[in-house]
């Protein structure tokens, strides 16, 4: 009777011993699985993130000539990227293409111009394209060609001009300003030629394409070039045998600007825009790398 008892007492204890052990290895199982499936769920999760990341940035595509506009935006765009955004930057080398594919839409923006020359752009063209904001100040300046000096001017001098309306009376009012030829009163900054009645030295303007002014100072004795093509060409505004001033009628009426189509200038993308060109890191970029050809007005 004794035996009987141990013996079922032993067979009781091995298979709970059984029991436990299949319900030790269930538990370890689940676990297990429970883990799998956690990491699974886990680099699910990154994934998605990492897409919902790389899908965040919001394209804004903006024409620009090459410098320092687009080198500027390129600035930009570092900014930028935290705000959301990123750039798509179209590089131009004329002053007509960028306005009107802004007018059409194929681009959110431009940058480019100051706002007189678009003024006149739209009066032209039957346009629509508004400054959405300034950015910045290029001085123009009068550069050395045959002559490394202003008063090495001979009589008959050729002087090479931009030949677009806004830009040709800029550098006429630098040319005045400089005592080499005497404006009629009240022509400002719409002089032109005719509105000059004083010529002591009788100079030749030469008008030129803007952007091809630059290549003209080996066939002139001197050239006043815009900031920009000036930049482009290698010259530095330290080097200009006259500059304009930073607080003359020019300087503040031809800051660049963001321009876009019209109704288009509030919208969060371009708001996004000029917050990041307006920012302290691209004013410090601007100010150490064009050493005052290119001066911001923010």
């Amino acid at each position: 009777m004794k035996k009987n008892i141990l013996l079922a007492a032993s067979i009781l204890a091995v298979a709970a011993f059984s029991v436990a052990c299949q319900s030790k290895s269930a538990e370890t199982t689940a676990a297990s699985q429970a883990e799998q499936s956690s990491e699974a769920g886990s680099a699910e999760s990154s994934e998605a993130s990492s897409k919902e990341a790389s899908g965040e940035l919001k394209k804004i595509k903006i024409g620009a000539t090459p410098s320092p506009h687009a080198e500027i935006l390129e600035e930009a765009n570092k900014v930028l990227k935290d705000k959301g955004y990123e750039l798509d930057i179209v590089v131009y080398n004329d002053y007509v293409q960028p306005n009107i594919a802004v007018d059409t839409g194929e681009l959110d923006a431009n940058f480019f111009q100051h706002y007189p020359y678009l003024e006149s752009f739209n009066e032209e063209r039957g346009t629509k394209v508004v400054s959405a904001g300034v950015t910045h100040y290029e001085p123009f300046g009068i550069y050395a060609g045959k002559v490394s000096s202003l008063a090495d001017l001979k009589d008959g001098a050729k002087i090479a001009v931009p030949n677009d309306v806004t830009n040709e009376a800029r550098a006429l009012q630098l040319l005045a300003a400089q005592g080499l030829i005497k404006i009629k009163d009240g022509a400002g900054l719409t002089a032109t030629k005719n509105d000059i009645v004083e010529n002591p030295k009788n100079i030749e303007l030469l008008e030129v394409e803007a952007a091809q002014v630059p290549r003209s100072l080996q066939d002139v004795d001197v050239a006043v070039i815009n900031g920009n093509y000036a930049i482009e060409a290698g010259l530095k505004v330290k080097d200009a045998l006259a500059v304009e001033d930073a607080s003359s009628e020019a300087a503040n009426t031809y800051a660049n600007i963001i321009a876009v189509k019209e109704g288009n200038e509030k919208s969060e993308a371009i708001l996004a825009l000029l917050d990041a060109i307006h920012s302290p890191e691209v004013k410090k970029f601007i100010e150490d790398k064009y050493e005052g050809a290119v001066v911001p007005l923010f």
